[in-house]
C-alpha cells in the first residue's frame, strides 16, 4: 500500500501543477481582458501563453483522469453484466486508451522536435514554443504510464474487486 500512497502522492503534484498552470491562464486572461478594456492595450502574447499553458493542462489532465478512472464513461452495457464480462470490458477499454495516447505521445515528441528544430517563436515577445510543448509532452508520458499502470492493476484484481461500484475499480 505504500507504493499506491507514494503513487498518489506523484498523481497530486501533477494535479496541482496542472492546476497552478490553469490558474495563471485564468489570472492573464482576466487581466488580459481588464487591461484591453480599460485602457486598450493587452499585455504582450497573452494569447500565446495562455493557449499553450492550457494544452499543458489538457495533457497533464489526461493522464490524471486516466489513472483516477474519472474520464467520461458510458457504463450503460457495462452494469448489465456481471463482474467477470465487466472486468473484460475495463482491460479492453484501458489497452485502446493506452494504445491511443501511447500513439499520441509518440506523435506530439515528434511535434516538439520539429517545433524545436523550426525555431517556433510567440508573435510578440518571439519566446520559443517547444519548452511548452515539451512540457505538455512530459503531460502525456505520465498519461501513458498510469494507463499501464491502470492496465496491470486492473489485469491483477481479484474477480471479487470487480463486483464493487464503477468508481471502485477505477
Amino acid at each position: 500500500m505504500a507504493r499506491a500512497g507514494s503513487l498518489d502522492r506523484i498523481v497530486g503534484v501533477f494535479e496541482s501543477a496542472a492546476g497552478a498552470f490553469l490558474a495563471v491562464v485564468t489570472a492573464l486572461t482576466f487581466v488580459s481582458v481588464v487591461l484591453r478594456y480599460a485602457f486598450n492595450w493587452g499585455i504582450p502574447d497573452a494569447f500565446d501563453i495562455s493557449r499553450n499553458l492550457l494544452g499543458i493542462v489538457i495533457f497533464w489532465g489526461i493522464g490524471v483522469a486516466g489513472h483516477r478512472g474519472d474520464h467520461i464513461t458510458v457504463d450503460l452495457l457495462w452494469g448489465a453484466f456481471g463482474p467477470r464480462l465487466r472486468r473484460a470490458i475495463d482491460i479492453f477499454a484501458s489497452i485502446l486508451s493506452l494504445g491511443g495516447i501511447a500513439v499520441f505521445a509518440w506523435m506530439m515528441a515528434d511535434k516538439v522536435l520539429t517545433t524545436r528544430a523550426d525555431n517556433v517563436l510567440t508573435f510578440d515577445l518571439h519566446i520559443p514554443v517547444w519548452p511548452f510543448f515539451l512540457v505538455a509532452w512530459i503531460g502525456l508520458v505520465l498519461a501513458v504510464l498510469l494507463l499501464l499502470l491502470r492496465l496491470v492493476r486492473l489485469s491483477l484484481a481479484p474477480p471479487a474487486a470487480d463486483a464493487a461500484a464503477p468508481s471502485a475499480s477505477h
